[in-house]
């Protein structure tokens, strides 16, 4: 089966246009001739975002990643979330044009089918179909335990509790998209709606129905024990590990 681009048609409702329009003018006055193509993904694009819970969600390709300071990055960010606090959060992914071309099953997933282009030339259409597989969702998956123990460290390390529920629904929701990916060959499409993912998780996936319930409901009420919290998303990790795993030896078996 090949994978559809999960937004097709860019339809940001009127709320975010002039916020979208000035971050990519910001971005572009910042860094000029550095920027490639701008995306988005997630719920503004879709034009279902919620006013004062959505965030918005950019990807930069350009040629150098190293081009594009984040400090100076971080300070558009911050100035527009005082201009338009309808946003809960800004986060900005920035890639290399060769990032997206050479890893078709990692930054070309992303771009290809997650993202879709708001300013200038559309590289994912230069990433050919991709084919849902057990090589593919091995490859989807090898920055997930870096990025795992990255959400688990910060955590961990949290004092305010803000920053907690923030990092905990964000954990929350990283997980239930890594358990989903091991279901695509049963699905056949990638879904970016968290209780789509959840029902085919819970319909396809070996797991305890009853940590993924947890996990969901962490996800919509982040306001839980640390502890209690790390413990499940452990024990769903380990499930997870342990299935890539599985797949990834399969597949080398037959080589």
């Amino acid at each position: 089966m090949i994978l559809e681009k999960v937004i097709n048609k860019i339809e940001i409702q009127s709320e975010y246009k002039d916020f979208v329009d000035r971050y990519i003018d910001n971005v572009l006055t910042e860094f000029k001739d550095k920027i490639h193509s701008i995306y988005m993904c997630g719920s503004i694009p879709k034009g279902t975002a919620t006013p004062f819970k959505s965030d918005a969600d950019f990807t930069i390709v350009c040629v150098d990643p190293k081009d594009i300071d984040y400090e100076r990055l971080s300070k558009i960010k911050d100035r527009l979330l005082e201009e338009y606090p309808i946003l809960t959060k800004i986060d900005t992914i920035i890639c290399s044009m060769d990032d997206v071309l050479s890893k078709p099953n990692e930054w070309g997933f992303w771009v290809k089918i997650i993202c879709v282009c708001v300013h200038g030339q559309d590289i994912g259409k230069q990433v050919p179909p991709i084919t849902i597989s057990p090589e593919f969702i091995v490859d989807l998956n090898k920055e997930t335990k870096d990025e795992v123990d990255r959400i688990h460290h910060s955590l961990s390390n949290a004092s305010d509790p803000k920053m907690k529920m923030r990092y905990i629904k964000g954990y929350s929701k990283r997980l239930i998209r890594a358990l989903y990916s091991l279901v695509l060959e049963n699905t056949g499409v990638w879904e970016d709606d968290m209780v789509k993912m959840k029902n085919a998780i819970l319909d396809y996936c070996e797991i305890d129905p009853a940590l993924v319930d947890y996990l969901y409901a962490c996800y919509l009420d982040s306001n839980v024990g640390l502890e209690e919290f790390l413990g499940r998303a452990d024990e769903v990790y380990c499930y997870f590990e342990n299935t890539l795993n599985a797949m990834a030896a399969s597949r080398n078996s037959l080589y």
